[in-house]
């Protein structure tokens, strides 16, 4: 599978970030690791990645914002106490949460109920994308430390 990965570097990082930034129990951090370890340029894997997460986000957002409860209860599954927990500290921190959209677990969560609660659109973008980039940077560096410390 990782000459394919490889083969096709770009779209299935976007294509993983996006997934993985979804509800779909997917992580995108390994494939950036793998691209840049096989020599892809960070400059395009970071924004890449944090591009596919960024949307896939957004798609979370756009659930909660039109599809309402049936949507939330019924086909996404997500119980009144885990949407209730979500909105209590989605309401107790504000929408800078959103910056902690790439946390595991919480940040679905915190995407679904920012749609929800209805944030206004370009808040929400900016501070998703800020600590999905964020993130993103910080894996890059870490890899790449790791490249040049093991060359």
């Amino acid at each position: 599978m990782e000459p394919w990965l490889i083969e096709n570097g770009y779209p299935a990082l976007f294509l993983l970030s996006f997934l993985a930034a979804t509800l779909v129990p997917l992580g995108s951090e390994w494939l950036l690791a793998v691209l840049l370890v096989n020599g892809f340029d960070p400059a395009m894997v970071v924004p890449v990645a944090t591009f596919g997460n960024s949307c896939g986000a957004l798609t979370t957002y756009a659930i909660g914002l039109w599809g309402g409860p049936f949507l939330v209860r019924r086909i996404l599954r997500i119980s009144s106490e885990s949407q209730l927990k979500a909105e209590r500290s989605f309401t107790r921190y504000g929408s800078w949460s959103l910056l902690l959209s790439w946390v595991p677990v919480l940040g679905d969560p915190l995407c679904l109920v920012a749609g929800v609660l209805r944030t206004r659109f370009w808040r929400f973008l900016l501070l998703v994308a800020t600590g999905k980039f964020i993130r993103y940077l910080v894996v890059a560096k870490l890899v790449l430390s790791g490249i040049h410390t093991i060359s």
